[in-house]
């Protein structure tokens, strides 16, 4: 169904999430989420963000009113009022919570500030939100970024500090200049990547957080735990396990977005299943538990759904049978 009601920004969602909306506007950001995945996923990152905002405000110490007065002139690049710290002392506990910005943009700042690598500087950001396609962005260093649907990354516009820092929402894959005196950090839903120079896979969707390594070493960390995945293993981070053992990959599925190409490599049929669902938006399940670690080598590239499960059927000699509740592989 298609949304027709009031229009929703990002202040409504702020006095949505901080329960000062009114029932009218509750109701229509209710019916936005409702309308289409897209908008669903939308708020789920904007929701991520925010959680993420009030959990960094929570455990940092800082002068407010000094940060928030440092935010407005980088967000807007002009000279503070004299009413502006009257208004700051207002909103002590939560002093983000009136700015028209995106709050994505003022995590990043505010990210930034606590970690103390711009206090004295002037910086400009860049949001880039890749809507319903995929998006490819060169960043100052040279790094490359493939950023799948629904993803949203930000940058500042030159890296002058201690580190090359970034922050993302969404699935993105990462090819990263090498920099040793520079690291390259990201911040995704709690936790952080850091890289000196490699390539490699991020996915932050419905809490979870995957990174996939392709080349080069990466280490991830949450809270108190971290890990360095070398080319071919992958982690997996949950809001209920938090950071998980690091494991191998069989072939390369998480990037077709940005290669066009399932790599098969005795990749397990479930796997493959798994990411045909995601890539073609299909619902294909095993039906037969004999079957679902079968192992499978070959390559796709550009190929139709229908295709790919001509070459598993005729590979494993099993069926495909289409019905009205999807796909059952037996």
């Amino acid at each position: 169904m298609s949304y027709t009601g009031m229009p929703i920004d990002d202040d409504l969602l702020v006095k949505y999430l901080v329960g000062e909306a009114t029932s009218a506007e509750v109701e229509a950001i209710q019916n936005w989420i409702a309308a289409s995945p897209a908008n669903r996923q939308e708020y789920e990152n904007f929701k991520l963000i925010w959680d993420e905002s009030q959990r960094i405000a929570s455990t940092k110490t800082l002068d407010e009113d000094a940060a928030y007065l440092r935010l407005q002139k980088r967000l807007n690049n002009t000279a503070p009022t004299a009413t502006q710290p009257a208004q700051v002392r207002k909103m002590k506990t939560s002093w983000w919570v009136g700015i028209a910005a995106s709050l994505l943009l003022i995590c990043t700042v505010a990210w930034l500030t606590i970690s103390h690598y711009y206090d004295n500087r002037n910086i400009a950001f860049v949001k880039i939100n890749s809507e319903a396609k995929t998006r490819t962005q060169t960043l100052p260093d040279g790094s490359v970024v493939t950023l799948n649907s629904h993803s949203t990354l930000i940058y500042p516009e030159k890296f002058t500090g201690k580190i090359r820092p970034v922050t993302m929402l969404g699935e993105a894959f990462f090819k990263v200049t090498p920099n040793k005196t520079q690291p390259f950090i990201i911040k995704v839903n709690g936790v952080t990547v850091r890289v000196v120079g490699t390539s490699f896979n991020v996915k932050s969707r419905d809490g979870k957080t995957q990174v996939i390594v392709e080349t080069g070493i990466v280490n991830v960390s949450e809270k108190n735990k971290n890990v360095n995945l070398n080319p071919g293993e992958k982690v997996l981070v949950t809001g209920k396990d938090g950071l998980q053992a690091k494991e191998n990959i069989k072939g390369r599925l998480y990037n077709y977005y940005a290669t066009h190409e399932l790599v098969c490599d005795e990749t397990p049929l479930h796997e493959l299943a798994t990411s045909l669902n995601e890539i073609y938006g299909a619902h294909i399940v095993i039906g037969n538990k004999t079957i679902t670690n079968l192992p499978i080598t070959t390559v796709f590239k550009d190929q139709s759904l229908d295709e790919i499960l001509l070459v598993i059927s005729e590979t494993f000699k099993i069926k495909v049978e289409r019905g009205k509740k999807g796909i059952v592989l037996k």
